[in-house]
């Protein structure tokens, strides 16, 4: 079996994958002190208690903080007896092109997103990634990866807010009743929300522009199901498309290893 490993800037998800369909998923908050022997004890004891035995095999990883892959590779090494691949490594082929201005570095997850967005749903599309960053990934026709759109996450620009604002409460992110609020609270969340919305459609409308072609929009992230309630702001929805992303470049890399061995 596999053991996928998405590891972003907040939180990091693994996920078991049979080679049909994830039998368990958990998540856990990123703490690059995290040894490999607390990782190996904490999911042990999750499979444990949900009665889950599966034989790994495999581990593939992807990491937004790269502290954080050492242990991960130890965890795969000591316990599993595997060498995980790694995204964003050189030995660790994809099965899109990535067409950006040379010596730049793209994140692991904005590769991963695009590799199943591609997958997913054929190329021509915008994945937008709601997490601690809110990002727009551009994928071609031929599904390659061509750049995107770098914004601050909902979350970090609430606590930004609060921060900067001595005045200002710290809130919880929902769509308000109305545009217009009565208190405090509800102006926060008002601006917040409906100032995504309008982010969103309107960087959307300038790569369709940009571009000349009509895109499909796709969400997934966190907050993803929040922003969904917006009348045509995404075409789709995805809660685990990083995770489908992993699962088809785990075996784009197993099926050109056995290629290559040939």
């Amino acid at each position: 079996m596999l053991l996928a490993i998405d590891c972003g800037n907040t939180n990091t998800v693994f996920s078991i994958w049979d080679g049909t369909a994830f039998v368990a998923t958990w998540r856990t908050a990123t703490e690059w002190q995290r040894t490999a022997d607390q990782y190996y004890v904490w999911l042990s004891t999750l499979m444990e208690f949900q009665g889950i035995e599966a034989d790994i095999t495999d581990v593939i990883v992807s990491s937004t903080v790269p502290r954080v892959v050492f242990n991960l590779r130890v965890l795969s090494d000591r316990y599993f007896n595997t060498r995980p691949i790694v995204v964003g490594r050189p030995d660790c082929l994809l099965p899109v092109d990535v067409r950006v201005d040379a010596g730049t570095a793209v994140g692991p997850d904005r590769l991963v997103n695009t590799v199943a967005g591609y997958d997913k749903y054929g190329g021509d599309i915008i994945v937008v990634d709601f997490g601690t960053a809110t990002t727009f990934d551009v994928v071609e026709e031929d599904g390659a990866y061509v750049g995107g759109v770098i914004a601050p996450g909902v979350n970090l620009s609430l606590e930004a807010l609060h921060q900067a604002a001595a005045a200002l409460p710290h809130v919880d992110i929902s769509k308000p009743q109305r545009v217009v609020g009565t208190n405090t609270v509800a102006c926060m969340q008002s601006g917040v929300f409906w100032g995504y919305v309008g982010l969103v459609k309107e960087i959307c409308a300038r790569i369709k522009g940009e571009r000349d072609r009509d895109m499909r929009v796709i969400s997934t992230g966190g907050l993803a199901p929040l922003f969904q309630q917006s009348v045509d702001l995404f075409d789709a929805y995805e809660d685990d498309l990083t995770m489908h992303g992993l699962t088809v470049i785990h075996k784009h890399n197993k099926e050109n290893s056995i290629s290559h061995e040939r």
